[in-house]
């Protein structure tokens, strides 16, 4: 079990990059929050994405070029809300420049707020999206998701964004011993590939079976529990509360 656990330690810190401590496996469940809300966009809320911006600019094409199964105010709705939750994610990382621990604590914190508001309006629409519904859930969601990757992106974790998985793909391939690469990482980027799927692979089963609010309190715990953790490891003396060099 010691050699298990040293072993899967290695693959999420691998070695020159303890300097991120718990952070590795904090985000991973992050990644598993975006495939878990993304399948509540996509699936629940009109083919839309909350996470995934790439996305929605294609879907904003499609939409006005006549797609009718597509929505161009939903796309819109979402990109406004996530560059409103990646401003206010920017923010909070100029006011915890210097503790990477305080940082990631305070915004998962405010996710979980804003979470939580989605699951009681799932709760107690018991589940019908009307349209009411349906730009709460991507405005709130959109704030979210758009705060946590601005946060990602501070916290400078390499290979774990938690929401765009094409970057890490491409370096899974293109960094690997095949293509002439020194495969930095290969274990740290398969994982985060499988925690996204996760997500989303829980996250559509709950939601196709008619498990809304169901889905949106999964996120919520997940978020909640990262905030504890993250609370309980900052402590004074951990080095990797620092920033990055």
């Amino acid at each position: 079990m010691r050699r298990l656990l040293s072993d899967a330690f290695r693959t999420l810190v691998p070695r020159g990059e303890e300097r991120h401590g718990p952070l590795p496996p904090l985000m991973l469940i992050l990644t598993v929050v975006t495939g878990l809300v993304d399948a509540v966009s996509y699936l629940a809320l009109g083919h839309v994405f909350v996470a995934n911006m790439t996305g929605n600019v294609v879907f904003l094409g499609f939409a006005l070029a006549g797609d009718e199964s597509l929505s161009a105010l939903a796309s819109v709705v979402a990109m406004v809300a996530f560059l409103l939750g990646a401003l206010a994610g920017g923010r909070l990382g100029t006011r915890f420049a210097l503790h990477r621990g305080h940082l990631l604590r305070t915004s998962t914190a405010v996710q979980a707020i804003l979470v939580t508001v989605t699951v009681v309006v799932a709760a107690v629409s018991d589940g019908r999206v009307t349209p009411g519904v349906q730009y709460t859930l991507i405005v709130f969601l959109g704030l979210a998701m758009g705060l946590q990757n601005a946060v990602a992106r501070r916290l400078g974790v390499p290979d774990l964004t938690t929401t765009v998985l094409t970057l890490t793909l491409t370096g899974l391939a293109a960094d690997s011993a095949t293509a002439g690469g020194e495969a930095p990482r290969p274990g740290r980027r398969i994982l985060s590939v499988l925690a996204m799927f996760l997500g989303a692979l829980v996250g559509a089963q709950l939601v196709l079976h008619g498990h809304l609010a169901l889905t949106l309190g999964l996120t919520l715990v997940l978020l909640a529990v990262t905030s504890v953790i993250t609370h309980r490891l900052s402590t004074a003396d951990a080095a990797w509360i620092r920033p990055r060099p």
